[in-house]
């Protein structure tokens, strides 16, 4: 294989790959990206760890020797960065070995064949649906921060996907980790009835944002079946994520949101935010709880520490409904209080032990339940 390509379309394309790679490998070949040079002036790189697959094509400025080789994706990144700016970079292989040329650099990086080089088959993917790129990074970050990172319950472990027919056909995005639920609900795009109920573990969803960044005009076409997800972004010649599906059960969250919450607080999310943040300074680091004590038009957030004292603010609120008062982890208050971009969030509440549910208004699409704590 030889062929040259400009070094800001290498690192582009390379940042994109090498970080599916995994950096603690027991199998070599997972450390190394495929790269293959196609006679029609095209690289395809592409990058797996057995669950995940990013695959990308990129222009290259002349392809002299059509081929394909596997070498070690984080060191070939590491190589790109450092080359000058606006540098042409020679890629060819001989005897085991990719030579990696720009200006007056060589190197010289031990390689593995490419028939070693794992693929994901996808299979058939049955459903096949577009949503627009702007819409799908904002289902991720209204809803990423509360996928569970606890490896024994596996299947709250991504962003859960699925169908449902409420007054008319929507696409529901939800993650839980047990203590905070968020859900995030657009209309359903064509082609997505019928569509399986799907998770998608967190890594995927991290790369898939990551890879979002950069093509946020587009269109990304989502095709799946029930043990397999594949994101296009950018068209034909684009980069292609595929990813397994996490094999398990979601949990029917629809039962934790609640209904009947009578008491409304209104309050402006920026200025409670920084409130929690405040008081929450002196909560130890075990529980991390602040008090809410709500009264007509206004509430009192404190905190109450035996290592380090007490804390107190008191916020202006629209509220009318009976005195309460409430716990909540302020770290998860703070996650759901981030994603609320208006002048006000509605607080629904019931009782001290009931859960909460928190939202913009009752038109947003995006839908938080926290449950309380004892304080």
């Amino acid at each position: 294989m030889k062929a040259t390509i400009e070094r800001a379309t290498l690192l582009r394309c390379l940042s994109h790959v090498q970080s599916v790679v995994e950096r603690r490998n027991t199998i070599p070949i997972l450390s190394n990206v495929l790269i293959d040079a196609s006679d029609g002036g095209t690289l395809k790189v592409m990058a797996t760890d057995l669950d995940l697959q990013v695959v990308e094509n990129m222009a290259a400025a002349s392809v002299e020797t059509p081929g394909a080789i596997t070498v070690s994706a984080h060191l070939l990144f590491d190589i790109a960065r450092k080359l000058p700016e606006g540098s042409q970079v020679s890629l060819e292989t001989a005897d085991n070995r990719m030579e990696v040329r720009a200006g007056r650099s060589r190197f010289k990086l031990p390689t593995l064949p490419r028939d070693d080089f794992p693929v994901i088959v996808e299979g058939d993917l049955p459903t096949s649906f577009e949503l627009p790129a702007k819409l799908l990074a904002e289902l991720i970050d209204r809803t990423r921060f509360a996928i569970s990172t606890e490896e024994t319950r596996y299947y709250l472990n991504g962003i859960f996907l699925h169908v449902t027919d409420d007054d008319q056909p929507v696409l529901k995005a939800a993650a839980t980790d047990g203590h905070r639920l968020a859900r995030f609900t657009l209309a359903r795009p064509d082609g997505a009835e019928g569509m399986p109920d799907v998770i998608v573990p967190r890594k995927a969803v991290a790369e898939l944002r990551k890879l979002l960044e950069e093509s946020m005009d587009g269109n990304v076409q989502i095709d799946l079946s029930a043990s397999k997800i594949r994101f296009t972004l950018g068209g034909e010649g684009g980069v292609v994520l595929t990813s397994k599906l996490i094999d398990g059960t979601f949990p029917d969250y629809s039962r934790v949101i609640p209904t009947g919450n009578d008491k409304l607080l209104k309050v402006d999310p920026k200025s409670f935010f920084q409130g929690v943040d405040r008081v929450a300074t002196i909560a130890t680091e075990k529980t991390r709880a602040v008090k809410m004590s709500l009264d007509a038009d206004k509430v009192t957030l404190s905190v109450t520490s035996p290592d380090n004292g007490t804390a107190a603010e008191e916020l202006a609120a629209d509220y009318s409904a009976d005195p309460i008062e409430i716990g909540f982890n302020a770290n998860y208050l703070k996650d759901i209080l981030s994603q609320i971009d208006s002048d006000t969030v509605e607080l629904h509440l019931a009782d001290a032990g009931a859960p909460t549910l928190i939202r913009k208004d009752d038109k947003s699409p995006a839908l938080y339940v926290l449950m309380p704590m004892r304080v």
